[in-house]
């Protein structure tokens, strides 16, 4: 139909800040544009992110300032969501040693939680979230309390985060120091878990929301884990390669290469005698090896977003039920073949 696009289908989108909003302190680019098109179209918008070093009302003017909509209460936090379940495990006034920001702090004080700096002050729980500035005393404070009882709660588990510079070391790099002290897991309150993404869907009001996101471990896992349906973006952490090697429950229903493909037709992936083909470009899997065909355009070999589409529609079907990761070997038709498990980045 005239004017259909990928969000005709869905009446909000919930959006990851890092890796597809910003990286650092700098927009993506074309991002800022593409969010501040939602509204002219009847799409809601909610942030929903697994930072919990600034408070929502800092990320908010942090997002206004770089030109994007944003009201405080669209931005949703994985420090809002471990204050919540702090707040649903124990009593009001009950000891919190917390391991992070001032912004994740404040959080659990307005829950009515007590918050102690130290595992001398006999902690009920630690809660855990990323802070840039954190080093091994404050690590060593949370092992010491945990080991002496305390629950311990972590805001996110992301490995690693996106920068300006690059790609650093995430909140969950530091909950697995303290784990290697501990020796087990922490609950987990942000993503991948799915009340961050309902909380979001309701304080919009939102029925068919579409989480958008560039981490498979999180962002698509979480919103799969909500029953959303979930976009992977290009331009953070994961890439073709890591969507199309992903275990069945971090498979990302659509695949963008960035925030405009929002507005853009979703291309259809049809199958005709086990060749899936997804605009020009085919692929088929047999074995462990996907072949992929590639159209008169992209006679230099270079694997397009519609290529890796449809080699992951090929894979998907080849391997629906998987729980860890897989590494298929790829042959291009008529071209000499690439290492085994290597897609080309969008």
């Amino acid at each position: 139909m005239p004017g259909e696009t990928l969000l005709n289908s869905f009446d909000a989108v919930l959006a990851d800040l890092d890796g597809v909003v910003y990286a650092g302190p700098h927009a993506i680019p074309g991002a800022i544009e593409a969010l501040g098109r939602l509204a002219g179209i009847g799409v809601k918008l909610a942030y929903v992110t697994n930072n919990a070093s600034r408070t929502p009302a800092h990320v908010a003017a942090h997002l206004r300032e770089l030109g994007a909509p944003a009201d405080d209460d669209q931005v949703v936090s994985s420090a809002q969501a471990g204050a919540a379940l702090l707040a649903q495990k124990f009593p009001r006034g009950s000891k919190i040693l917390v391991v992070g920001s001032k912004a994740l702090a404040q959080e659990v004080e307005a829950v009515g939680m007590a918050v102690v700096d130290s595992a001398t002050d006999a902690p009920d729980a630690v809660i855990q979230g990323f802070e840039p500035t954190l080093g091994w005393s404050a690590l060593a404070e949370a092992a010491f309390a945990i080991n002496g009882g305390a629950s311990w709660i972590a805001t996110n588990t992301d490995l690693t985060i996106p920068q300006a510079r690059g790609i650093a070391p995430g909140n969950g790099a530091l909950v697995a120091a303290v784990r290697t002290a501990v020796g087990h897991d922490p609950l987990v309150a942000g993503k991948p878990e799915a009340p961050l993404f309902h909380t979001a869907a309701k304080r919009l009001g939102a029925t068919s929301p579409l989480v958008v996101g560039d981490r498979l471990d999180t962002d698509i896992l979480g919103g799969n884990n909500a029953g959303m349906a979930t976009a992977l973006v290009l331009t953070g952490i994961d890439s073709l390669d890591s969507a199309l090697k992903a275990r069945t429950a971090e498979r990302p229903r659509f695949i963008l290469e960035n925030l405009d493909g929002l507005f853009q037709p979703y291309p259809e992936i049809s199958m005709r005698n086990g060749v899936y083909s997804c605009g020009g470009e085919q692929a088929w899997a047999e074995g462990n090896t996907i072949t992929v065909r590639l159209s008169n355009g992209n006679e230099d070999g270079n694997c397009d977003v519609n290529a890796g589409r449809a080699m992951c529609a090929a894979w998907w079907a080849a391997v629906p039920e998987t729980e860890t990761p897989t590494n298929p070997a790829i042959v291009f038709e008529g071209l000499v073949p690439v290492h085994e498990g290597a897609v080309a980045d969008a």
